[in-house]
């Protein structure tokens, strides 16, 4: 097990270089003049050339590689260019990761345990209508994009019933009880749509599972349905959810800009849409990288748990 984490890590050391110089090579290629569009279009040229020098877009390419590289080492990524007073991580990426940390642990809080729930229970009632009806429930769901799904909140939830709260600007020095309050209806918002995903994924393992000779032997023991499942159903059947649950934690972080939107709520997609929109490359660079990171750290978590809860995936990863 030790051994495949080590492997696992160091992988995952190369990807992030992978992924550093793509997200650099992009960036490059990104039409517009920095300089410019932070200058204004009527800027004369010398002080725009002036910019380009101070923002060191005059140094060689690899000059300019290798600070990107360097800082993502060391963890300084610098000021941002629209705003030089402000570190781009500390002023920016680390409240706005903090921010959709607490938005997306919410709405996964409240979607996986439902989904996990309702996926068992189709399986257990395959074929009939309980089943259809929550496999057609979560086709629904995941079907709506997220922001269509927000504004209907909002305006249902929010501004007609007054039991939400349709702006998710939280007040500073709020309680955990106020602070929920307004996160609910963006946690809401994107529980609605991943419920299907997770829902439709753990009906198709747990179906698998009760099918299974193992499970059939086990029932024959004379264990009850309860014990069945339990012991043998649940721990073969969340390996292809935590699979999949794992994937939407990276997305819930850097792929919610719609929720967002709506809901005026400052996470880390708006930071991305601000830094593409306003040419500021250091905060779009590094928020990408950090975006990358969250993806490669939870489908490592994932791969543990799976070990941990299914013993002949664990024996697979000791051999590897």
């Amino acid at each position: 097990m030790l051994r495949y984490v080590a492997k696992r890590l160091l992988l995952s050391l190369v990807t992030l270089w992978l992924i550093t110089t793509i997200v650099f090579l992009m960036v490059k290629l990104l039409p517009g003049d920095p300089a410019r569009a932070l200058s204004g279009p009527q800027a004369p040229e010398a002080s725009v050339e002036a910019l380009r020098f101070k923002l060191g877009l005059k140094d060689p390419f690899f000059s300019q590689y290798w600070r990107v590289l360097k800082g993502l080492v060391t963890l300084d990524f610098g000021h941002s260019w629209r705003n030089q007073r402000i570190e781009v991580w500390k002023g920016l990426l680390a409240p706005a990761l903090f921010r959709s940390s607490k938005l997306a642990g919410l709405a996964m809080l409240i979607t996986a345990p439902l989904a996990i729930v309702a996926g068992l229970v189709a399986a257990r009632k395959r074929d009939t209508l309980i089943d259809r009806g929550i496999v057609m429930v979560g086709l629904a769901t995941s079907s709506i994009p997220e922001f269509v799904t927000g504004a209907l909140l909002a305006v249902v939830f929010g501004l007609n019933l007054h039991w939400l709260k349709p702006i998710a600007s939280i007040p500073r020095h709020s309680s955990v009880i106020t602070q929920l309050h307004y996160l609910l209806l963006p946690a809401l918002a994107m529980a609605i749509v991943y419920f299907g995903y997770i829902a439709r994924m753990m009906r198709s393992g747990a179906a698998k599972a009760l099918e299974s000779d193992y499970v059939r032997t086990a029932t024959m023991k004379g264990l009850t349905d309860g014990q069945v499942i339990r012991r043998h159903v649940l721990r073969n059947a969340l390996a292809p959810t935590i699979t999949v649950m794992s994937v939407q934690i990276g997305y819930l972080f850097g792929g919610i800009i719609g929720v967002e939107a709506v809901t005026n709520y400052q996470g880390l997609a708006t930071v991305i849409l601000n830094a593409a929109t306003n040419k500021d490359l250091p905060v779009l660079q590094y928020a990408v990288i950090v975006i990358a990171v969250i993806y490669m750290a939870a489908t490592l978590l994932a791969d543990i748990t799976i070990a941990w809860l299914n013993p002949r995936a664990r024996l697979d990863l000791d051999s590897a």
